[in-house]
């Protein structure tokens, strides 16, 4: 590229700077100082606000068909022994454990609630987790608004239960805060 057409004006370079005497680089060129190229665009928060959209709205769908095929499982085991509530006394029952459950359904609530089931410990608290950081826009420094939240929830879902939670809960709620806190360290600890 030649700038001499932008620089002929305040500087002329001499033999002794180019090798050619003075008068020869002082030749107009057509060709142009510069050319504008556009850089590419910048991307701002609306492609990462999409893209955590879509991961709330992929859980969410997710959550609702699973949690259907759960709540599908126990309305048919209480309604082969006849019984029918409202969701207060509904939890009432589930909690008293006073149940006959089928092999079938009970192959199927352990298979679920395994370590490698979709309402299992580690698949649970990685979509609570992944839920987490969407709605903070993947923003570590929101992690202990996300953390708080989650213990809110806990104790929301304690309540509505009527008294602790089964175990499986628990270990949930500890692997989801662990990997929060996971989160929210590894981004401080990489800024230092």
């Amino acid at each position: 590229m030649n700038v001499n057409g932008i620089t002929s004006a305040a500087y002329a370079p001499t033999a002794k700077t180019t090798g050619k005497s003075s008068g020869s680089s002082q030749k107009s060129s057509s060709t142009p100082a510069a050319v504008y190229e556009k850089s590419p665009e910048v991307t701002d928060n609306t492609t990462a606000k999409s893209s955590d959209t879509a991961v709330i709205e992929s859980l969410k769908a997710e959550a609702e068909k699973r949690t259907s095929q759960l709540r599908s499982l126990v309305e048919k085991m209480m309604l082969s022994q006849g019984k029918v509530f409202d969701s207060d006394a509904m939890w009432n029952f589930l909690r008293s454990g006073e149940y006959t459950v089928d092999e079938a359904t009970a192959n199927q609530a352990k298979a679920d609630i395994a370590e490698d089931g979709y309402w299992g410990v580690e698949q649970t608290s990685d979509r609570l987790v992944s839920f987490a950081k969407a709605l903070a826009g993947s923003d570590p420094e929101k992690a202990e608004n996300m953390i708080n939240a989650v213990k809110t929830g806990y104790e929301q879902a304690t309540k509505a239960w009527g008294g602790e939670l089964p175990e499986i809960c628990k270990k949930t709620l500890d692997s989801t805060l662990k990997k929060l806190d996971e989160w929210k360290t590894s981004t401080t600890e990489s800024t230092k």
